[in-house]
Formats: structure tokens, sequence, C-alpha cells
């Protein structure tokens, strides 16, 4: 498909006025299409002001809403202008051409449109939704003719013609409805644009639902391959067929994204991703444009997806077949070469040119013919970019991309190779010099050796070997030879290297069962001008595809029906076995002929073609031709095609020439060696041999060094073998190791690799298969893998085309007489045994008896032998009525074992009534002692019924007494607060008044949430005055005190206006006195508000409306949900996880729209219901937990860990019906106190049975499910994990904390009997419960599933739980320690201090008796010096006996 914009015109032209401006407006209206206006605006004008004048020159009405609107066309893109834009300055970056003079089909315009309040356009295909309301209208009021009824499957038409189906197709198609059904084959016509409807949320619309339920679509076709290969364990594939140019690529595009993201549940290890970005790789290698295709595949491939048997994608295989390699040196005019080599030229930045070499595309032999031109280079280099991310998500490395990269421009370069005669002797003069020497230093090969293998070929006799000079056509032939087999060789390494990336490396290690989805693109059926080898190939993979669908659809259909014994009429079908017969029958098929002449060395074209025509003269699909014409005409299903015989011979033996293999394995690049082996595989291989070899002998080195510095530790004998490190050696050397290696007994080791040589051919004369002859080959295969499994067709047609050729009324016609739906008695009796007999004796009768009696017409299903056979539309009526029934024997069993409870529940009052009854009788006759009395009190009243009569008794109420609640006042929210944190802010005195506020200041509360997030937020800083911020909000908001920040609908109050009546109110009340401190109040007051407001910002952007938008890459072309533009592959976008919207960065601000996905946060809180209420409408902040379940919870907690059977038994229904109600009313006031610890987890358990959406959502349950079912534990623990950051942040933090609670009950196993799969099994059907509209029977099947994940999470808490326990517990004992050893150490401080101070006193001493033999002159001074002797002695006193008090402490 050709994705160009759809719709839309318009132009402008800026006139020679530097001022002044010129704009040509184009209207695109639902209503009528007007003609174009021409304005005069100046280049300031602004959009606004662009849609106000040209409503008035058109004379519109003003009342609705406008947009303008800047097209694109040939960059794919459509961009909304915002009133503030200026649309001059966005045609100053449009091209020259179109700046001056630009007529509307080029393509850049500016359109006037009707757009929605929110600013956003719609479709075109909206706009034909709306017309066709329109027109239905009238033809309702009889003004117009009836439209005939419009049919989304071609089976339901009332007359089945040619005619009637081509006017139904080409009705749809021009309502942008390009998929049609045949019962389950999709019909898709190409529109040749792109149309939006391939976003994610689209995948999700289609997810698990019956073919035929919703409009057809080709997700609808991947989502049915998908749940049929998981319900019957049966590996399904999808055939994709077509004309060329009919879509086939795109479709296969389509189909692999829907299956990758259906696969994608839970822990993803990059396959997906790998297959995501195989697409493009091989788009830009293997498609080219054509006559007929702007991407045609120039290679058929098919994709293998293997996914383990819960969905869950386990690797893949790409088969690829016949790679048109002449199109590499030859085209027709209007074609071009490969994708590869414009995307190269054209997108490579400077540096990448300078390394390849890289010339322009029109400097090249092989890219004269076609240039593209100056619209398509933007888009090349876009494509380009794409191409280095798709190599990055398969795997190559940036080394590898420049190798790769090198190759090609080398390729390039070879066909700037001339040849002139020599003027003296024999022989050919090459050149250009720079030419060579540019390939020569690519390749990393000699210039001698490129010239001789470019000039001369060897030939080999029985004595010697022969060098023989081409002529100039020979050596024109061994120059594109060597280009051609040097790009079919990189083709067929990356293919390679594609597959390995995809090959799971645990299928190497163990066997796990796997089923697979297998996606057929091959090239379609092809008449051009000039056919050759290559169409006559293709075309008979397209025979052979066309006899597979026949036999498919048709031959083995009827055959079944006529062994069956039904009643059936055959319906005739064009048969093309003979066709088929005419290529590859034995002895005499063209391809075995083909072959027999390309062995022949005198063998020409022309004898060639002669035994074509003497063969098959007299055979049908062999039309003869002119005996002069170097040609012949095959018949085949699509109708006649003439094939030129020229060049037959040369490209059926098409293989590398040993001259230009000994060329490139010359080439100091290991890389180009590996391209050139005769087995891709073994190279591969090889090369992985090779570095466990190296690693070997890295190992065996570094074991004898070892050795020689220990001689007397010998622990074993080394490997000894002698290899050469360096790359240039030859793969010979290789033989000497295997020699060795096999004298150590490593055979077994080596015996995957042993045959390497023989692959490679070294020594073997046998001439390799020729390339019909491997065609056919990997055909024969490709058909063996598709019988093997259950086919599901595509079939793409042009939207010019006829279908006669394709079989389609055919096809239809047996669709519609014939059964989609077939079962075996065993089956049938196993799926719908509930709506059958108890007893089936009979299995034919009573399935007649059980059609017949739901009214099903005769005609619509049949009973053969051994086969029910059904429509499809009956089958799903049966199926229907199977879940109603089931769902009926449901609610009956529910309504038994309730009615049984409450039977034991009565039974058991009543005898507690009798027993209370008789108490009171035998009190009121004051305790009478006489005979009769005793026997009936000792009967009615024994000690077994104390406990009993005391739980009766509680019936009666709780004493007025004692009805206060010990439970502690809490604030009245919807919430629980949990304590209040009062951080210690310090203030600098150096903070002054800003003159002018922040710019965040500038932002206005408009909603009540902010309010109340503000409310909240400001309680809990210590440094704000509540009762000043309450006395501003009266003020500017005119409410009082008494009224919550909830009952606000419409709030209008400034952060500026807020910051200047706090500063007033912290001024008057400070006064005179602290007037200095009232610039640091206000500035941190002013911080905090900062901070608060930029966490609202973040926190808005973060979850614009209830999103939950992450970055998503996106694979195939997709639409802006916000802007309406064209997200092209490989770009980054984001995605709500939970709606599937996808819009550009940029729109994150713009959405106006809530997510459909999760519930409206601005629910009203006067409500105050808190059961069956969504978990996001019982929460003010994202992170907190629902209050009624954080007060059952802390309940259980504090009371009820110990109990035994705490979450198994179930407490009183009328209890907990009183304390639901209560809790519904007023859940603050409530106590627990008073009920049983069974009624509140009774209520847990209800609480969250009844949310209308589980803690982990309807819409994530296959997503767990998947998840837990995957091989290993640690994919599974990580798959849960992954998917439990996708729920809503509400219900994220409700489960967490619930999931500590059961953590904190499992830890009591010992007492309360309660293990981890014991909570799992009560609490999985609570939390991760399946969808209402799910089957009921397969839902049973997933108990295990649900069960093993609440496990898991349980599981995984409880190891992080004690983890953190014994965390703690280390910090315990450090802490314990370090205090032990502070302790001896400021004791032994202590003894220091005592020591020191004795020597003090000691000289102190000694001092005092020396004083008399001083002079008295100095005593004042010795006496000053005693004092502060004396006194820093006291303080050396003061501070061991503060140490020795601290250590004592």
């Amino acid at each position: 498909q050709n994705s160009r914009t759809y719709g839309g015109r318009g132009s402008c032209r800026p006139i020679t006025d530097e001022t002044v401006c010129t704009l040509q407006i184009y209207p695109r209206l639902s209503v009528k299409p007007g003609r174009s206006c021409i304005l005069r605006v100046p280049k300031e004008a602004t959009a606004a002001t662009v849609i106000k004048t040209a409503l008035a020159t058109l004379g519109l009405d003003t009342s609705k809403t406008y947009v303008l609107v800047e097209v694109q066309e040939y960059g794919g893109e459509e961009w909304i202008l915002q009133a503030s834009d200026q649309p001059v300055q966005r045609v100053l970056l449009w091209p020259r051409k179109a700046q001056d003079k630009h007529p509307q089909s080029d393509g850049y315009f500016f359109a006037l449109q009707e757009g929605s309040y929110d600013g956003s356009i719609q479709y075109d295909v909206m706009t034909s939704v709306r017309q066709e309301k329109v027109a239905q209208g009238l033809a309702n009021r009889g003004f117009v003719t009836q439209q005939p009824q419009e049919y989304d499957d071609l089976c339901n038409l009332p007359e089945l013609t040619e005619d009637s189906i081509l006017g139904t197709l080409r009705h749809r198609f021009h309502k942008q409805k390009i998929y049609t059904f045949a019962s389950n084959i999709l019909i898709a016509v190409n529109p040749f644009k792109f149309l939006p409807i391939y976003n994610p949320r689209y995948v999700k619309m289609y997810e698990n639902h019956t073919l035929g339920k919703l409009e057809p679509h080709v997700f609808a076709i991947a989502d049915a391959a998908f749940h049929t290969m998981l319900n019957k364990r049966v590996n399904q594939c999808i055939v994709i067929s077509g004309e060329s140019g009919s879509g086939k690529t795109q479709s296969t595009n389509f189909l692999i994204h829907c299956l990758t993201a259906l696969s994608q549940k839970g822990y993803t290890s990059g396959v997906e991703r790998t297959i995501l970005g195989a697409g493009p790789v091989l788009e830009a290698f293997g498609n080219a444009k054509t006559a007929h295709n702007n991407n045609s595949s120039r290679f058929g491939k098919f994709i293998q997806v293997n996914y383990l048997e819960s969905g869950v994608v386990r690797g893949a295989v790409v088969e690829k077949y016949l790679l048109e390699k002449c199109r590499l040196v030859s085209r027709g005019k209007t074609e071009r070469n490969y994708h590869v080599f414009y995307y190269l030229l054209i997108g490579a930045s400077e540096e990448e040119k300078v390394e390849f070499k890289l010339l322009h595309p029109e400097q090249y032999h092989y890219l004269k013919e076609e240039i593209p031109i100056a619209e398509d280079q933007a888009e090349m280099k876009h494509e380009f970019r794409r191409l280095h991310q798709a190599m990055e998500m398969v795997g190559f490395l940036p080394s590898t991309k420049k190798q790769i990269f090198s190759v090609l421009s080398a390729i390039l370069y070879l066909g700037n190779v001339t040849y002139q005669p020599k003027d003296v002797g024999e022989g050919l003069k090459v050149g250009p010099d720079r030419v060579l020497y540019a390939i020569s230093d690519l390749l990393k090969v000699k210039v001698e050796l490129l010239v001789e293998a470019l000039t001369t070929r060897k030939a080999m006799t029985a004595n010697d070997t022969l060098i023989l000079p081409y002529s100039i056509n020979e050596a024109i032939t061994a120059r594109d030879s060597m280009a051609k087999s040097l790009y079919s060789a990189l083709f067929d390494w990356i293919v390679l290297r594609i597959n390995h990336a995809l090959l799971n490396k645990r299928d190497l290690e163990e066997s796990v069962p796997r089923l697979s989805i297998g996606v057929l693109d091959i090239f379609g059926f092809e008449d051009f001008k000039t056919n050759s080898f290559e169409q006559f190939c293709i075309n008979y993979a397209n025979e052979q595809l066309q006899y597979y669908c026949n036999q498919r659809i048709f031959t083995l259909e009827q055959e079944e029906y006529r062994a069956e014994g039904i009643t059936w009429h055959n319906i005739d079908y064009p048969d093309n076995i003979g066709c088929i017969s005419l290529f590859s029958k034995k002895p005499t098929g063209l391809f075995y002929l083909l072959d027999e002449e390309s062995n022949f060395p005198r063998a020409t074209d022309s004898t060639l073609l002669e035994k074509f025509k003497q063969q098959h003269q007299d055979n049908p699909f062999f039309v003869q031709t002119p005996v002069r014409e170097p040609a012949f005409v095959i018949q085949h299903f699509a109708g006649k095609v003439k094939y030129q015989i020229k060049d037959f011979r040369e490209k059926n033996t098409d293989h590398m020439r040993p001259d230009i293999v000994a060329l490139l394995r010359s080439s100091e690049c290991s890389y180009l060696r590996q391209l050139i082996g005769a087995n891709p595989v073994a190279v591969f291989r090889w090369g992985i041999l090779r570095a466990t070899i190296r690693t070997l002998a890295v190992f065996n080195e570094a074991g004898r060094s070892w050795a020689e510095k220990h001689p007397g530790n010998i622990y074993g004998s080394l490997i000894d073998f002698s290899f050469d490190r360096s790359e240039e050696g030859p793969l010979e050397a290789f033989e000497d190791i295997f020699t060795t290696f096999e004298n150590k007994n490593l055979t077994d080791f080596l015996f995957d690799w042993i045959n390497f040589l023989s692959l490679l051919h070294l020594h073997t004369k046998k001439k390799p298969p020729s390339i019909s002859a491997q065609f056919q080959a990997s055909l024969s295969k490709l058909l063996e893998t598709l019988r093997k499994a259950e086919p599901f067709f595509v079939r793409c047609i042009r939207s010019n085309e006829q279908c006669w050729y394709t079989g389609m009324l055919q096809t239809v016609r047996i669709r519609r007489s014939g059964y989609g739906a077939k079962f075996t008695f065993k089956e049938f009796t196993d799926q719908f045994r509930v709506l059958l007999p108890k007893e089936i004796s009979t299995p034919q009768q009573d399935i007649t008896n059980l059609l017949t009696k739901m009214g099903l017409p005769r005609s619509s299903f049949q009973i053969g032998r051994t086969k029910v056979f059904l429509k499809e539309s009956e089958r799903q009526i049966l199926q229907e009525a199977l879940h109603k029934e089931v769902m009926r024997r449901i609610i009956i069993l529910q309504r038994w074992f309730r009615a049984c409870l409450m039977r034991k529940q009565y039974l058991r009052e009543r005898k507690g009534i009798i027993t209370i009854q008789v108490l009171f009788v035998w009190l009121s006759r004051g305790f009478k002692k006489n005979a009769f009395s005793r026997p009936v009190v000792s009967k009615c009243f024994r000690c077994n019924d104390l406990p009993l009569l005391l739980s009766f008794t509680s019936l009666l109420g709780p004493k007025a007494s004692g009805s206060h609640s010990n439970f502690p006042r809490v604030k009245s929210s919807a919430t629980f607060p949990g304590p209040r944190r009062n951080p210690t802010i310090k203030i600098s005195r150096a903070t002054r008044v800003q003159e002018k506020w922040n710019a965040s200041l500038d932002r206005e509360i408009t909603d009540s949430n902010e309010l109340r997030h503000l409310d909240e937020f400001l309680g809990n800083q210590v440094c704000v005055d509540v009762y000043i911020l309450l006395q501003l909000f009266e003020r500017h908001l005119d409410f009082n005190s008494k009224v919550g920040f909830d009952t606000l609908v419409n709030p209008n109050i400034g952060y500026k206006v807020l910051m200047s009546g706090y500063q007033t109110r912290v001024s008057s009340l400070a006064g005179l006195k602290k007037a200095s401190e009232v610039p640091l109040v206000v500035n941190l007051f002013q911080s905090v508000l900062d901070g608060f407001i930029r966490g609202e910002l973040k926190r808005l952007e973060a979850d614009p409306l209830g999103h939950l938008f992450s970055t998503y890459q996106v694979t195939i072309m997709q639409s802006c949900d916000q802007c309406s533009s064209f997200i092209w592959g490989m770009e980054k976008a984001f995605m709500c996880s939970s709606c599937k919207m996808v819009c550009h960065k940029k729109c994150l601000s713009k959405i106006t729209v809530n997510c459909t996905g999760h519930c409206d946060r601005k629910v009203s809180t006067a409500e105050t219901l808190h059961f069956g209420v969504p978990v996001c409408a019982l929460v003010r902040t994202a992170d907190s937990v629902p209050f009624v379940m954080e007060k059952m919870l802390v309940h259980v907690e504090m009371n009820g860990l110990y109990t035994e059977g705490i979450y198994r038994k179930s407490g009183s229904v009328c209890r907990a019906r009183e304390l639901h109600h209560l809790l519904e009313k007023s859940p603050q006031a409530v106590s627990f106190d008073n009920y049983p610890i069974h009624t509140i987890t009774g209520l847990v358990k209800q609480w969250l049975r009844e949310l209308p959406d589980p803690l982990m959502t309807y819409s994530l349950y296959n997503d767990f499910l998947y998840a837990a079912d995957l091989p290993e534990e640690s994919e599974r623990l990580r798959a849960v994990y992954r998917k439990l950051d996708e729920l809503p942040p509400p219900n994220f933090s409700t489960l967490e904390r619930l999931i500590f609670h059961l953590v904190k009950v499992a830890k009591e196993e010992a007492h309360n009997r309660m293990s981890v799969n014991a909570l799992a099994i009560v609490f999985a059907p609570c939390i991760l419960r399946c969808p209402d509209s799910s089957d009921p029977l397969l839902s049973m099947k997933d108990i295990n599933k649900t069960t093993l994940c609440v496990e898991i999470l349980i599981n995984e808490q409880t190891r992080r739980y004690n983890q953190k326990m014994e965390e703690i517990q280390q910090l315990e004992n450090a802490e314990a320690m370090a205090v032990k050893q502070l302790k001896l150490r400021r004791q032994n401080t202590y003894l220091c201090c005592t020591v020191h101070k004795i020597f003090c006193l000691s000289f102190r001493n000694d001092l005092a008796f020396r004083l008399p033999e001083f002079d008295q002159d100095s005593s004042d001074a010795e006496n000053m010096d005693s004092e502060s002797l004396v006194s820093s002695d006291s303080l050396l006193e003061d501070h061991c006996v503060s140490l020795d008090s601290e250590g004592q402490y």
C-alpha cells in the first residue's frame, strides 16, 4: 500500500511585497467542498486571523469551529495549526517551487476544515460516514433512490453473481471500507493510501472476538488464527495471495504487528522486538519500485512465529525464496533498484559519505535508469534512519553495519568499471583507476588480484592451468556476475543473522512443546512488458499457491462432504493442475528441460526454446508463437503470459565464479570471507567453533604458565594443539585441529561441525544444483509446511482489478453453501454436553433433536456418518445457547448453596431462640427445685450451648453504656490518614524577599482536585499556618470553613493572590516587634508553594486525564489520536496502556479526552457508597488506599492474625449485612470491636468481589494468565511485576497494601492455619477474576493460573519482607556491637584520663615543693599559672566524668 495522504486541496503563494503575502485556502468541508479563496495577509498574521478572514470571504457559518490544516501530501503529513501559529512562516519551510507558484496537485497547501471543540479534526472515513448518514436520511424521506443494503460478508448476498460481488466491493471501497469477509476468507482491496485503522486500540478492539462479530479487518484474521492455535493446539498459517501491487507486503506487516501485540503478555524476551525490526530490514534489501508497485517484494518470504502453549512468543524463523538478482544490473525504464541503495546514498551523513566513498545516485551506472525526484529524498532520509533503528533492533552492531554499507558501496562501484581493448596484444584494459582503488579499499583486496579477476579466467586441463582473457561482453558479464553474487550472498547472510537473532537459545537446551503461526508473503502474479526467468519462477510459485488454495477450499472440502454422505451438489472450479504439470512433471517438464539444456556445453537459448516447443506443442497450456520470435506463451490461471527466452540458461546457472570466490577469499576483511561460503550456515557455525577453540587455547596457555610456576602441582594432562590466531590463515588449516581433537577423544564435541569442508565443496567436483532446482525444493518444503497447518486466507486485490481469475465467485459460492463448523460426534458431545440429554445412546439422533429443538433451519446443518456440519452463524447461536445454559445452571447451584447456608443458619438460630426461651421460662419460675424442672433445664441448656447462647444474646445489640468505640477519631475523608510528618526546615537568614514572584505562581487553581491536593500538602508542612490559609480561601472563594474542598465545582484562585494575601496576613499577625521575620516566613512559604506547583504540573503531565502513557516504538505507520497527523515507522510515540491511545509527545499537554479504560477521578464525593465503587473514586491521591479497606485490614492485623481459619471460615450473614450497612452510611463512626473477626474478613472479600473492575483489572486478565504460564520461574516473576506496573495507581496501591496484609497473615501460619497457597486460593477469585463476557467453562480452566499468579505475589513479597527483616536485624546487631565497642573505648579513655590526672597532681606537688627556691617577684605570674592549671585539671576531671557517664549509659 502506498502511504500517501488522503483528501484535501490548497496552495499558497507569497507575492513580491515584503510585508504582505498571498495565501490560497481550499475549503475541505463535509457539506459542500466550495471553491478556493485568495487572501492577502501580513507576514505576522496568525492562523486565527486567517480563518476569520477566510470565513468572511467564503461566506461560511461563523458559529461553527474551524481549523486551518497544513498539508504536506508527499511527506504524508497533516498539521493542525494552532491559533497563534503564523501560516506565512510555515510557507517559508516549503520547497522553493511550492513557495512561488504551487498547483494543488503537488501536495503543499492549506485546507480549511471543520473541527471539534477540542481542536481536533476527523478523518475522511468519518466524513464518508457522515455523508452516508445524510444520504440515508434523504433516501428514507423519498428524495433519492434507496441504496442497496450493505453486506460485510459476501456469503450474505441475496443474489450471488460476479456483478454483485464486484458491486459490493466497490460500494464498500468508496466508503473507505477496504476489508470484506467471504466466510472466514478476508478480501482486502488496496486503497493506495494510508487509513488510520491500525492503531493499538484496534488490536485491543478485535482481541478475543469471534470472526465476523465486528467489522472485517486484517486484525480479526490475526486474532482468529492466534486463538484458534491456543484452543485447538494446532499450528496455523495465513496465506496472503494477490497480484503484484495488491498490498500483500503491507498486509503481512499488519498481521505480524497484531500477532506480536497479542503475544506480548507479561515479560517479553525481545523476540517480538526482533520480529518487528526484521521487516524493515528485509524490505530495504529485498524490495524495489516496479511499474505496478512502489514497494514490490522481489523475493518471497515465509515468517513462522513460534509460541509456547500459553501464547508467549518463543522464537521465529524467516525463509526466503528466489531473490531477483538481475534487478541489480538491469531494469525497466520506470523501475528502480533495491531501496537500500537510495537510502544509503541520500540518507547517509557527510562522515558516512566520506567513509564509504559515496557519490550521487546519477553517478552510478547501476542506478542511472531511474533517479529519485526531490520529493522522495526527504522520505528516503527518514527511511535510512528507520533502517538504522531496525538493524539495531535485529542486533547488528555499528561495526557490522559499516561492513554491510561498505559492501553495498563496492557493488555500486563495480557497475562503474569500464573495459577497453588493449592497444597491443590481446586482453582488455580496465578502469578507471579511482574506481578500482575504491573497490579495493572497500573490499580489502589487492588491486592486482581485482584486475585479474575482472579481465581473465582460469581453465583447468589435465596437466596445466590456462589463463584466458575475456572479451568485452564476457568481461561485462563477469563484472555483473560478481555484483549479483556479492549482493545475493549479503542478502543470505542478513537472513541468516536475523534467524540467529530470532532463535530462542533455550530451544537448544530443552525440549518445550511449541505451536506456530506462519505468514506467507510471496511474490504476486506478474505479467510485464518483458518477462524473463524471474517471472517464470514467480508465476510457477503462484500456480502452486493457487492449487493449494483450491485444494483447501474446494477439493478437500467436497471430498469430505461426499465421504460423510451428506447432501451436496458439487461446485465446479478452475483447476490448474495441468499448468503445474507443464512446469514440473518429470521428465518433460519445463524446469527439467531447462536443467538438461543448462548442462550441455554447446546449448543455447534457441535450442532450449526449440525443445520447449517440440515437447509441448500439443499441450493446451503451452501456446505456440511465431517461428522467429524468441519467446513462448503459457496459459496461467490468471491469463496468458509471454516469456522472452533470452538469458534463461545463464540465469539458471548463475553461481559465483571460482575466480571471484578466490578473489574474495583473499580479502583482509573476515566479514567478507564469511559471505562467500557455499553454505552460509556452515560458515556461521565455523565462526562459533573458531571462537570456542580460541577460548580453549587461551585457557590452555594460562594452564601452561601456571604449571611452569607450580611444577609440583599437576592435576591432569593439558589439551595440546597448535593454532594460528591470525584471521588471514586459510580454512584448511583447521584440519590439523580436527585431527588433534580426535586423538584427544573429543569427537563428540566436534561431531556437529566436522562436515564443514564438505559443505563448502572444497574437495569435490560435483556441480551445485541449479537455481530452478533450488527454487522447486524450497517451494516443496514450504507447501509441506502449509499442509501441516490450518490455513486462513487473505486475498489482496488492486482497486482497479478484475477478480474473475481468482475464482472469487466459486469461492464465495462454496463458502456460502458449505459448512464452516465441523465436529466429530465426540467433540460435539464433549463441548455441548450441557445441552444434550444425560444419557446419550444414539449421538446422531440426540444431536439432531437438539438442533431441531433450538429452531435451527434444516438447511443450516447436516449429520454425517461421523461428523456434525454446521453453518458458522448457527455455530455461534449454539455457542451462545451453551453460555446461557451454563450461566443458568451456575445460578441454580449458587441458589441451592445459599439456600443450604441459610437453612443451616436458620436451624442454628432456631435452636438458639428455643434455648433462650426455655431459659427465660426457667428463670421466671424462680428457680423452683422440683422433679420436673431439672430434666428440662439439663435437656435444653447444657454447657456446650453457652457459646451459642452468648452469640445470640449479642444479636440484641450492645448496651448504651458500651456503645462507645475505642477506635481513634480520624479526619473525615475518603482515604485512611497516615501519621502526620513534620520535617524540620532550616531557614537561612540570608534569604531575601524577591521583588517578582516566580513564573510558576502565574498559574491559577481551576480544579477542585488541585485545591484539595493543596490542602493536604499544606497540612503536612510545619511552616504553614492552616488557619491563615483557611481564612484566605474563605475570602477569595466565598465559602465558609464548614464546607469541604470537595464541594467546589469550579474554583478560581490564583497562586499570586494567595501569596499576596498570605504576606498581608502574616504581616498583620507579626506586628512591629517581629516585622523583620516576615520576609523569612513569606520566602519559606513561597518555596513550599513553588514545590507544590512543580509537583502538580509533573503529575498532570505524567497522568493526563487518567491516561497511563509510556514510550511506544511504532513499527507500522499509524496516526496520532490527538492531532491526526501520521506517526512514521520506527518513531517514538506515547501509548496509554489502558485505552491504547497513541499520540506524539508534543500532544500530551493537549489531550482533553478522559481515559476510557479507567474511571474518572473527578467523581463527586457527595456519595457515601464504599462498596461496588471503582477504586479510583474512593481515593484522593493515587498512592492512597480506600478508607474502608484500610480500616478493615488494620483491625484484622491488630485482632485476628492468630485466629484459626481467619479467611477460610465465613461469619454471620446477618452481622455482615448490618456492618455492611453501617460502613456504607458512616464508616468513620463504626467500631469493629462489637463484631466477630470472621464477619470483618468476610467483608474484606466482599469489598474486593463487588469492585466493578477488580484490583488486577479485566484488561490485564489475559496478560497475568500468560505471565503465570511462562516456563521459568524467574521469567514468571518478572512478567507478573511488569504487568503490575501497568495497573492504575490506585489499584496498585490498594493491591500492594492487600498483599502486605496477606504476608502478615501467612507469617502466622502456625496459629491461623492459612498457608500462602490457601490465601491464594481464597483471594484469586476476588482480585483476579475473568471478565463477565468470557466463557465460564473456559474460565474454570484458568483457576490454577490465577491462583499461581497471586501465590507468586505473596511468595515474592514474603521473601522481600524476610530479607528486609534480616537486614534490620543485621543493622540492629551492628548497632549493638558498635555501642559496645564505643563503651569499651570510652572506658579506656577514662582510664587514660585518670592516669593523666595522677601525673598532673604529682607534677604540681613537685612544683610546690620547689617554690621557696624562686624569687618572690614572680609569684603573681606563677599563681596565675597554677590557677590555670587547676582550672584545666578540673575541666579534665569533668570531661572524664562525662565520658564515664556516657559509657555507662
